[in-house]
């Protein structure tokens, strides 16, 4: 009797036989698993092995031989079906857990600034796109940041900070209630948000009157 992950690693294995022909590495399966540790996979490889079910290849790379499988000591026409339906259940696990859902916080100005309202919404974003702390979503409105690639209809990640460094693009609150989206440049007791479109200009502005709500961290589009 196989455990889950014994079973699961034995059909991601005999898969990439026969759809690559060769074996996943070890990274490649502490990745599908959700494992943190090469001698986790070890342990159940070898488990495997000793239950009969794969094999070693001497002095080859990466040399795992698919023996027999749980599903053919059952019998029957629906093996293959069985195990393409666990691999395709085992893939989108996989995917689910590389997603993280993050608010959708409403709307800002790329061009004069409007108010961002906190709107009942989520949206799924790769974590790969995203570092440590708390992030939200925001959709942009406006061209004023689309000579380095933000388009009005975009959807920006942001990272929750109150701090920024010269030259970062920023979501900044202005006066308490107005919301854009720009690059900022601090001198002295003065804030400059800078726009990336020609068309705008920079507005520059006491210190006092500006405070960072986040910083860009990437983004989203939809092409229609």
């Amino acid at each position: 009797m196989l455990t889950k992950k014994q079973h699961d690693l034995l059909l991601f294995i005999a898969s990439n036989l026969k759809d690559k022909g060769i074996c996943p590495s070890y990274e490649e399966m502490c990745t599908f698993l959700g494992l943190h540790s090469k001698s986790g996979i070890n342990r159940l490889v070898k488990a495997l092995e000793e239950r009969g079910f794969i094999r070693r290849l001497p002095n080859k790379a990466r040399a795992l031989e698919v023996l027999t499988m749980p599903e053919e000591k059952v019998g029957g026409s629906n093996n293959q079906k069985l195990i393409n339906n666990r691999l395709q259940e085992m893939e989108m696990a996989v995917a689910n857990d590389n997603l993280a859902e993050i608010p959708l916080c409403g709307k800002i100005a790329c061009g004069t600034p409007i108010e961002a309202v906190r709107i009942n919404e989520t949206v799924c974003v790769p974590t790969q796109m995203m570092g440590v702390g708390e992030h939200y979503a925001l959709t942009v409105e406006g061209d004023s940041m689309k000579n380095i690639g933000i388009m009005d209809g975009d959807t920006v990640i942001i990272q929750r900070t109150d701090t920024a460094q010269n030259g970062m693009i920023v979501v900044a609150l202005v006066d308490g209630y107005e919301v854009t989206l720009k690059r900022i440049r601090i001198q002295g007791n003065k804030v400059a948000l800078i726009p990336e479109n020609e068309a705008y200009e920079t507005r520059i502005l006491d210190a006092d009157r500006v405070s960072v709500q986040g910083r860009l961290v990437g983004l989203l589009r939809k092409y229609h």
